[in-house]
C-alpha cells in the first residue's frame, strides 16, 4: 500500500475530521473565554479587591536597567490563566455531562422480551402437563 493511499484513508476517517473540527472550535472558544475573563470578570473582581488590576500584579526579581527590561514573575497573569482554565474545564464538564445523559437515555429504552422459541413452548407445555398429573 502506498503512503499516499494510507494518508488518504487516514484523512477520510470520520474521527480525524471530527478531531480537526474540535480543535478549531476549541481554539476559538479559548479566545472567547480569555476575553470573558480579561474583559468582563477580572475588572469587577479587581474593583471588589480595592482597585487591584490582576495584570499588574508581579514580583520583580531584577529592576530594568537602561534598555534591559525588568525580570519579573507575573503572578497576576497566572491567576487570569487559572480562571481561564477553570471556566473552560467547567464548560467541557457540562458538555460531557450532557452527552453522557443523552447516551444513558438511549440505552435506558425498554427492550421487549423476545418471543419464546418452539423448544421453550414445548417445555412449558410438558411442565404444565406434569403439574396436572401430580
Amino acid at each position: 500500500m502506498s503512503i499516499v493511499k494510507e494518508f488518504k484513508d487516514f484523512i477520510n476517517r470520520g474521527s480525524v475530521v471530527d478531531l480537526a473540527v474540535g480543535v478549531i472550535i476549541g481554539a476559538a472558544f479559548g479566545k472567547i473565554v480569555t476575553s470573558l475573563v480579561t474583559d468582563i470578570i477580572m475588572p469587577p473582581l479587581g474593583e471588589l479587591l480595592h482597585g487591584i488590576d490582576f495584570k499588574d500584579l508581579h514580583y520583580t526579581l531584577k529592576e530594568a536597567v537602561g534598555k534591559t527590561p525588568a525580570v519579573a514573575i507575573n503572578y497576576g497573569l497566572f491567576i487570569n490563566n487559572i480562571i481561564d482554565f477553570l471556566i473552560v474545564a467547567f464548560c467541557i464538564f457540562l458538555i460531557v455531562k450532557g452527552v453522557n445523559s443523552m447516551k444513558k437515555e438511549e440505552v435506558a429504552a425498554p427492550v421487549a422480551d423476545p418471543e419464546p422459541t418452539k423448544e421453550e413452548l414445548l417445555l412449558t407445555e410438558i411442565r404444565d402437563l406434569l403439574a396436572k398429573g401430580k
